[in-house]
């Protein structure tokens, strides 16, 4: 169930947001109007091998190129997504495989981390949160999303929402600081800015919550350092960036590195499904941050790379 459950939400945003709106990839299928009988029938057709490809994304080449093997894998239909491939011509030559060669055609999803600006470079988050203007905030991640799209980026690993109050945390410039308040204006600024809300533009990418939850609060500034905070401190000042990028509809999540109170991000119930979920009832998907959820095993909760992926899928991560 929680396979089907991860997989829907996958597959809905992929509809909406590359389906509905990518011209490279436009299909008699995406304009169907009833996404969700579209998914269930697609879901009814997958094997089990489909289906968890559709859950992993591999990491391109620094220089934005995709790796050979990834051209295989999207044949099988067992790669979902990707991080780092950019630039239109490499990303429509495996949309065009995905299209034109794998057995259910299934587009791939293209992420990237464009975090101030992607060819226009703009100041830093911390340094545009300076200016307590969240609208010029929200207008440079516009900019950087129609840049970034038009590159063949579907979906940008941003805004980072992490609360940090201690400056030798060596990712506080990613942020919008200390204050919760003015973190989540920023953070509702950035959604609108990258995302809005019409996964048919075609000048804007998913947004990307992160690091949910409490990095930014790790001892004595070090990154992946653990964290120790009690829940009324968490909702007061950590949660509330996240609520409001929720509250803006923000589509995707991503779970930390960090563990909270000895419980890894990437496979803690009480963060990614009773408070995400549950509470704030938020319908997009979790991608784990990068190797997070091998990192179970150097966590002490898994013994395997198996046991991990299965701990982070029960706990929320899609």
């Amino acid at each position: 169930m929680k396979l089907l459950r991860s997989l829907r939400f996958f597959l809905a945003l992929i509809c909406a947001s590359i389906l509905l709106f990518a011209p490279s990839v436009q299909t008699a299928s995406a304009q169907r109007k009833d996404v969700e009988k579209e998914i269930n029938a697609l879901l009814a057709r997958m094997t089990l091998a489909e289906k968890l490809g559709q859950l992993q994304q591999l990491d391109g080449e620094a220089n934005g190129n995709f790796r050979p093997e990834h051209r295989e894998l999207v044949r099988k239909g067992l790669l979902g997504s990707t991080l780092n491939v950019r630039g239109a011509a490499r990303t429509n030559e495996l949309q065009r495989i995905a299209i034109d060669e794998s057995r259910l055609k299934i587009p791939v999803l293209f992420g990237f981390d464009v975090i101030h600006g992607y060819r226009t470079i703009f100041p830093v988050p911390l340094g545009e949160t300076s200016s307590w203007d969240p609208p010029l905030a929200g207008r440079s991640a516009s900019i950087a999303a129609a840049e970034a799209r038009a590159a063949g980026v579907h979906w940008t690993f941003a805004p980072m929402l992490d609360i940090a109050r201690d400056a030798r945390w060596g990712r506080i410039v990613e942020g919008a600081g200390e204050d919760p308040f003015l973190g989540s204006a920023m953070a509702r600024a950035r959604v609108r800015g990258f995302q809005g809300r019409d996964y048919s533009a075609l000048d804007k990418v998913l947004a990307c919550a992160k690091h949910w939850v409490a990095y930014g609060a790790a001892e004595a500034g070090r990154d992946y350092n653990t964290t120790d905070l009690s829940e009324g401190t968490l909702r007061q000042i950590y949660f509330p960036p996240f609520k409001a990028a929720v509250d803006e509809g923000v589509g995707t999540f991503m779970s930390a590195f960090n563990d909270l109170n000895g419980v890894p991000s990437s496979a803690n119930p009480f963060t990614l499904t009773k408070v995400l979920r549950g509470e704030w009832k938020f319908d997009g998907f979790v991608v784990s941050d990068y190797t997070s959820v091998q990192e179970l095993m150097q966590h002490g909760v898994a013994a395997n790379e198996p046991e991990a992926a299965s701990l982070a899928l029960n706990a929320g991560v899609d």
